[in-house]
């Protein structure tokens, strides 16, 4: 059996309107291209038929790539999560050692598919992520950053 993917709802929400859009819009626009550019004449060396035909290549690949991750994947229903420990889908507040109360952090935990460093959206997976999951608001951590660094923090606050 796969392994589950937990996704925030917007997150989800997003690749399902992603994976609509490509099958009927984004199949459209290909189809029209390829239609336009088999009107230039000999395939063989028509630039915009080949070009249209590697379009529809990519957009069939991330068909496919979308509804393998949307077959395994499922919202996190919010409603059911504590905030008792850290889990996906949680913001986390934390302290980095010797730095001041109004320097602390905030990162929301998510799956490796939903990163974004410039919103401090860090993965499960990564180190911190990993430091942070099963953890409680009080409990100081200990990781490894990826640069061989050991580091300490403190978990301030665990909200949705």
């Amino acid at each position: 059996m796969e392994k589950k993917i937990p996704l925030t709802q917007k997150h989800f929400d997003e690749l399902t309107a992603k994976l609509n859009y490509l099958k009927t819009e984004g199949k459209a626009e290909v189809a029209l291209a390829l239609k336009t550019a088999k009107e230039f004449g000999d395939l063989s060396e028509n630039a915009e038929y080949t070009a249209a035909k590697d379009a529809q290549q990519k957009l069939e690949t991330d068909i496919v790539r979308l509804e393998e991750i949307l077959s395994v994947a499922y919202p996190i229903d919010m409603s059911l999560i504590s905030t008792k420990t850290v889990q996906v889908g949680l913001t986390v507040k934390v302290l980095f050692d010797g730095d001041d109360e109004e320097d602390a952090e905030t990162y929301t935990i998510v799956n490796p598919l939903e990163v974004d460093t410039t919103a401090n959206k860090i993965s499960d997976e990564s180190p911190l992520g990993k430091a942070l999951i099963g953890k409680q608001a009080g409990d100081g951590v200990t990781f490894k950053s990826p640069g061989g660094a050991m580091i300490d923090l403190k978990i301030l606050e665990i909200t949705k």
